[in-house]
């Protein structure tokens, strides 16, 4: 099997948390179960997708506030925040919250942009402002500022009883160099590496006019954002793939998992909708069967980092075994070591 130039240093997964709308709590409790899991089998992080207005995790900060209490090591992250649902201030307030509960554990990862279907929510979101809302990277900008502790307000002082901050409290020191960009486009992974953010970057890209090859295109990210970031080779990137191992799997399971991946197979053959979206194919299969695709993925081979997203229709039993097989088997096969 062919080397990477470094071995895999930090194994992380990526799950959106699934729930049945009559019975939420039992889906919220199995994602805490599987975070809790994920601990134990000695994975670096895991990550929770956000979703609004579906019956997916529209609160990963509240949950990940949970798991701050229910865990004790691994790292909590939010793969990605969707800035355009947010005020960056009062974010900024609950995310180093979360932080300082979790010991300095969290790694938000925000990305910019309108919310999905804006032109029918709006006037839910925004009623007043709507039409003058910026869901550009200037959003962004103001969410790192106060994270990073930049004045909120010209007052501070004590008025009463009372005593004010003019920055965003509590103020967690750390918080700022775990900030996280998910960018798909060229662009944006340039704007990250230029503000000091991490690149998470999945298994979605925008493609560009001189090529369709997915592992070529994420590629080019990384090398722009290393290229414009203060840390060079040395800035963090996390890969987001959708990996299926199936070594203890049952012969149910490999046929679920198989099924799955051909049915989203049609989406990675070319780019999609205007946005030009390409996707990367499911790797499903024994741990060795994907790590010699990822060997072969001219992106992977950049990265020492990986949060491996997990399905999203899957049941718990179904996570616990990929998440297993991924500790035991398929993170070794690629040179990582469990977290003690």
């Amino acid at each position: 099997m062919p080397l990477t130039s470094q071995p895999l240093r930090k194994l992380g997964f990526l799950t959106i948390g699934l729930f049945d709308g009559d019975d939420p709590g039992r889906g919220h409790e199995s994602t805490l179960e599987i975070i809790e899991l994920g601990e134990q089998l000695g994975f670096d992080s895991a990550w929770l997708r956000h979703r609004h207005l579906q019956y997916g995790i529209s609160s990963p900060v509240a949950v990940l506030a949970a798991a701050s209490q229910r865990t004790r090591r691994i790292e909590l992250g939010t793969a990605v925040t969707p800035l355009g649902w947010e005020n960056p201030l009062r974010l900024a307030e609950d995310l180093a919250t979360v932080d300082v509960l979790s010991g300095g554990r969290l790694n938000p990862g925000i990305s910019v942009g309108p919310p999905m279907h804006y032109d029918q929510l709006k006037h839910a979101v925004y009623p007043d402002t709507a039409e003058a809302e910026d869901f550009g990277y200037a959003r962004v900008q103001r969410l790192l500022d106060f994270v990073r502790g930049k004045p909120a307000t010209d007052f501070s002082g004590v008025e009463g009883f009372e005593v004010f901050s003019d920055r965003v409290q509590p103020h967690s020191p750390g918080l700022g160099r775990r900030m996280w960009y998910g960018g798909g486009s060229l662009r944006s992974a340039q704007w990250a590496g230029e503000h000091g953010m991490n690149l998470l970057t999945s298994s979605v890209v925008k493609a560009d006019e001189g090529s369709t090859d997915f592992a070529e295109i994420q590629l080019s990210l990384v090398r722009a954002f290393r290229a414009q970031h203060p840390d060079g080779d040395r800035a963090r990137v996390s890969q987001g793939l959708v990996v299926i191992p199936t070594d203890s799997a049952s012969a149910q399971q490999r046929a679920k998992y198989e099924a799955y991946a051909a049915q989203r197979l049609p989406r990675t053959a070319s780019p999609q909708g205007p946005a030009r979206l390409l996707f990367a194919p499911d790797l499903v299969g024994t741990s060795a069967q994907i790590a010699e695709q990822l060997y072969a993925h001219a992106a992977f081979r950049e990265i020492d980092e990986v949060a491996f997203a997990l399905p999203f229709t899957f049941d718990h039993e179904d996570y616990v075994q990929i998440l297993t097989d991924i500790a035991t088997k398929l993170g070794p096969a690629l040179g990582w070591q469990p977290a003690a």
